[in-house]
């Protein structure tokens, strides 16, 4: 029998149920929505998490998804499932826990006895250091993004190559190789022994079908990965990028973006254009070096310093 919070499951079962992480203002209990898909057979413990930034539904969208397909019979191993992890900042589609100003992402391992959102992050955390590997289901927020997967432990740490050879896996063509900060899961699962990485689906307000169908079929590659079903696990190059250069707007006004999403970029390259509500130009931003058109705001109007786009740069094939 495998249990998560309220939801167990035999070999062959799947079940669902609620993870405790404390009491709302009135009182009464709080549960994270939790699955335990239990194989038949006997595999790897994998982790999935979704939503810890309460308005990154996408990964919402590929649990849904992707636990109704599981079938246990034909499952190797055994995946645990938080479909829900920042429970205040979801109800109120905020990208922070509304309840102490948190970003969960930056609260882990957590401390069981600490503030809301250190709460969620000791419980969360301690379901996934439970597994032998892991996936933390992000997006861009409310941005426009590439999809990408994250590797957060950094180069030199004694698990980069598991955590790197996992984003090879899910596949979604580009990996970002940055150490992370301080308190992200995929960031301090793998000091516990727990290969974990950060699946970044795109970005959008609400949710985005085809981000969705990216992220199951990742998951589903990764399943393949590890052997957990039948099944082969792609074996595509994918575009790494170790650094980022980020920009901001010189003037207020509002944008015209110069490149798509993807798009190669060269040093020197126009990047973007600030206008006043007369089409009057304002300012015009170059590259500072060569990369690619990673991310960008999705709204037009911006002030001054306001954050516009961002490059990746150091770029090579894994």
């Amino acid at each position: 029998m495998t249990t998560l919070g309220s939801a167990s499951a035999a070999p062959g079962e799947r079940a669902t149920g609620r993870l405790a992480v404390g009491q709302s203002r009135d009182g009464s209990p709080i549960g994270l929505p939790v699955a335990v898909v239990n194989g038949a057979a006997e595999g790897p413990v994998l982790y999935l998490q979704a939503a810890s930034d309460g308005d990154e539904l996408n990964g919402v969208g590929v649990v849904r998804r992707v636990a109704p397909r599981i079938d246990p019979a034909e499952l190797s191993g055994t995946i645990l499932v938080v479909g829900i992890a920042n429970y205040h900042g979801f109800q109120v589609a905020q990208h922070r826990n509304p309840i102490d100003d948190t970003k969960l992402n930056r609260a882990y391992p957590g401390d069981e006895n600490g503030t809301s959102s250190e709460r969620i992050a000791a419980a969360t955390f301690d379901a996934a250091t439970r597994a032998d590997y892991g996936l933390d289901l992000h997006q861009g927020s409310t941005s426009r993004m590439i999809h990408e997967t994250r590797v957060r432990c950094g180069p030199r740490h004694r698990l980069h190559g598991e955590c790197l050879d996992l984003a090879k896996a899910f596949d979604c063509g580009y990996v970002l190789d940055q150490k992370g900060p301080d308190g992200q899961l995929a960031r301090a699962a793998p000091d516990e022994g727990v290969p974990m990485i950060d699946p970044e689906l795109g970005g959008s307000v609400g949710w985005d079908e085809r981000s969705i169908e990216v992220g199951v079929q990742g998951v589903e590659n990764v399943l393949s990965y590890l052997e957990m079903v039948d099944g082969s696990a792609p074996e595509n190059d994918q575009v790494r990028a170790t650094g980022f250069e980020q920009y901001g707007a010189p003037a207020g006004g509002l944008i015209d973006l110069g490149k798509e999403l993807g798009d190669r970029v060269e040093r020197g390259e126009h990047l973007f254009s600030v206008t006043s509500v007369f089409g009057e130009r304002e300012a015009e931003v170059s590259a500072d070096t060569d990369g690619i058109f990673w991310r960008t705001r999705r709204l037009p109007q911006v002030a001054s310093g306001e954050y516009i786009c961002s490059v990746a740069t150091d770029l090579d094939h894994v």
